[in-house]
């Protein structure tokens, strides 16, 4: 057991807290090899529901979307465990108070539960935070997509004058060294106690990269071919990946997101779409209003929605797609209708309530409550 100790005589000190970590590490690398194993229905899976929906072509075509070599497969459970550590410490703070963990909380899927989080000097930040899954496999990060690796997604909070305000990671290591549990985590992660920007980094990517949801009722029930769905569950997935609403084209494959696929039939410049959520943009986004198209793994926890966290509650959401997008000069070129004219699903209710069910379905239980991504802290 470890206490926190001072770090800056300049910074108000963490009390009140104690590390506690297994004496076995948890094994983090079956956790990311599993993400290997994740499929979608069949074709024949989905015809056999019997609605006579026509199933989206994407469904084929973006099976094997995953990016498997966005980080070498193996992975030290020890650099894991320090990551952990890092994620869940104020310490990385200016004021020792905001950790990664404030903004990304377990219960939530790694995402936060406002609209906008709040940074470590009581500012909010720009935009929502998003979950974490299944990163590992992801190519593009943060609502404009402007990174495409863990390394830049992991570093870019902490130097970030509103989130975490950490002048640099030089700084950084200055400052752990002066907490007693951190040289031995360094030595047992890395062979010696040296504590650096770099060593931060990549133990912080090492831990999210784990963070992997793959035992959804989704995930469980294809092997049984959905026999365990409702009725409803089984309609609405019939319609997400059915030609009428076409969600499979944009949250596609096994992660349910887009990534940097341009120039394929289905493609996205970074992952990216302008989707009509209005006709002016204050902020653009990665350019004309195009904002990341995010994983639907866990869904249902991560609200509110969108970049702005405008929607509460994912009715919202599909009521937004149903009948209300904007006809932007930049809208996602599946979302119009001739030339200018929005698309108008006209969705039943009974339709919305097959959709959203189905959404829910997308939900791990299991990853909300895992211990290996839990606070290692008792506060």
């Amino acid at each position: 057991i470890f206490s926190f100790g001072a770090c800056n005589d300049t910074l108000p000190v963490v009390t009140n807290a104690t590390l506690q970590l297994p004496e076995q590490v948890y094994d983090y690398n079956s956790s990311r090899n599993a993400v290997h194993n994740l499929s979608l229905p069949t074709a024949e899976q989905l015809e056999s529901i019997g609605t006579g929906l026509v199933i989206d072509p994407c469904l084929n075509l973006c099976d094997n979307q995953l990016n498997f070599e966005s980080m070498d497969n193996a992975i030290s459970n020890e650099v894991a465990t320090l990551g952990r550590v890092l994620f869940y410490d104020g310490n990385l703070s200016k004021n020792n108070v905001t950790a990664c963990a404030s903004c990304h909380r377990q219960h939530k899927a790694f995402a936060d539960d406002s609209a906008l989080s709040i940074g470590f000097g009581g500012e909010t930040t720009r935009r929502n935070s998003m979950g974490l899954n299944n990163t590992f496999v992801a190519n593009k990060f943060f609502w404009d997509g402007r990174r495409s690796s863990l390394f830049d997604l992991v570093q870019d909070p902490v130097l970030d004058h509103v989130e975490m305000g950490i002048e640099s990671f030089e700084v950084l290591s200055a400052k752990l060294n002066d907490i007693d549990y951190y040289p031995e985590l360094f030595e047992k992660a890395y062979g010696t106690p040296n504590i650096s920007g770099e060593r931060i980094i990549e133990a912080l990517a090492t831990f999210v990269s784990s963070i992997n949801t793959t035992q959804s009722t989704f995930d469980r029930e294809i092997a049984d071919d959905f026999e365990g769905f409702t009725e409803l569950e089984k309609v609405g997935m019939a319609l997400f990946f059915s030609t009428k609403t076409q969600c499979a084209s944009c949250h596609s494959g096994v992660n349910f997101d887009a990534e940097d696929d341009a120039g394929s039939e289905y493609g996205h410049t970074d992952g990216t779409a302008n989707i009509g959520l209005d006709l002016n943009y204050e902020d653009q986004g990665r350019g004309n209003g195009m904002f990341k198209i995010p994983s639907l793994r866990n869904i249902a926890l991560t609200g509110p929605y969108m970049h702005d966290g405008r929607f509460k509650t994912l009715r919202e959401v599909l009521n937004h797609y149903n009948t209300d997008i904007k006809p932007h000069s930049n809208l996602d070129d599946k979302l119009l209708v001739g030339t200018g004219q929005a698309l108008t699903m006209n969705l039943s209710s009974l339709e919305l309530d097959a959709l959203e069910a189905f959404l829910h379905t997308l939900t791990d239980e299991s990853f909300t409550t895992n211990p290996m991504y839990s606070d290692p802290f008792e506060r």
